[in-house]
């Protein structure tokens, strides 16, 4: 993968988290369908304080994946396997 795409990916799913965590996404996906697409299975019968939660648990991982994928570029293309 290359470093742009990297950068980019990373960069749209931290605002999701962001979005979910800051700025009302918890209280818009709170019990809805949407939520269970986007956070995780279980998520329609949590609150927005879970969600936050585990916005914020996603956002942390999502910090250390971009870390280490600039810093070790083996790392981006771990899925795909095609670097």
């Amino acid at each position: 993968m290359s470093l742009t795409l990297w950068i980019v990916l990373h960069a749209a799913q931290a605002l999701l988290w962001l979005w979910v965590l800051r700025w009302g996404g918890a209280e818009y996906l709170e019990g809805t369908f949407l939520s269970g697409f986007i956070v995780d299975n279980f998520a329609p019968r949590w609150s927005a304080e879970g969600l936050r939660m585990a916005a914020l648990i996603l956002l942390v991982f999502c910090v250390i994946s971009f870390v280490a994928g600039l810093l070790f570029p083996p790392l981006r293309c771990w899925s795909s396997g095609a670097c």
